[in-house]
């Protein structure tokens, strides 16, 4: 991988770990990691809880960046960078784990988890290279709403015989996944303080009832 007309450091590559966006970032990757494993050895309600605090610490670290005086431009640039390769991880290969996991990782739901990953990935790039259309609004579904859905997606599971709801989780992450490339303009949640309580208490709640469930 290349970067033409890259700027010469400055800092160490560790250095940039100190700042409070980026910790903020690496902690949800932290919640997705947690999220991946309980995924893989099939404890759902923890992956739920893990998936969920993963997008709440992804809208957080945007709050706090937006409001931290004394930023530099380099920190902006390599926590735009972080956010975008961790959500991936999150937002992607999460979810596609999901319903591999649920579906006792049947390859014929491959196709799904890999049309999942490369429209993600697909995403992901779009916004990197063009960003918000008209400053305000995404083209496109994004990609942090794949997790929020199908957690609350995933609380009818017990309505279902498993092998009926691996198809129903196969048919969301594919729906979402059109979304998130298609031409329609949604607006930047993350970007409204009121919309990030909405979601902390959403978090909570997800947590609670996972919680309860876990007990």
């Amino acid at each position: 991988m290349t970067t033409e007309n890259a700027a010469t450091p400055t800092r160490s590559i560790l250095s940039y770990i100190k700042d409070l966006p980026n910790i903020c970032s690496l902690a949800g990757l932290g919640c997705t990691v947690l999220a991946i494993y309980f995924l893989i050895i099939g404890i759902y309600p923890a992956a739920m809880i893990g998936m969920v605090w993963a997008v709440g610490f992804d809208w957080a670290d945007g709050l706090i960046a937006r409001r931290m005086k004394g930023r530099t431009g380099d920190d902006s640039k390599f926590g735009g960078q972080l956010d975008l390769l961790i959500d991936i991880v999150s937002y992607g290969v999460t979810p596609a784990i999901l319903i591999l996991s649920y579906a006792d990782f049947n390859p014929a739901f491959l196709p799904i988890a890999f049309i999942m990953l490369v429209f993600g990935a697909i995403r992901l790039s779009y916004f990197s290279t063009f960003g918000l259309s008209g400053g305000a609004k995404y083209t496109g579904l994004a990609i942090d709403n794949n997790s929020l859905i199908l957690v609350f997606v995933f609380m009818f599971a017990d309505y279902f015989d498993r092998p009926m709801f691996a198809i129903v989780l196969a048919a969301c992450g594919l729906g979402l996944a059109i979304l998130n490339v298609s031409q329609i303009k949604t607006p930047k949640l993350s970007g409204n303080p009121i919309n990030v309580v909405i979601l902390a208490l959403y978090t909570l709640a997800v947590t609670a009832i996972y919680g309860w469930a876990l007990l």
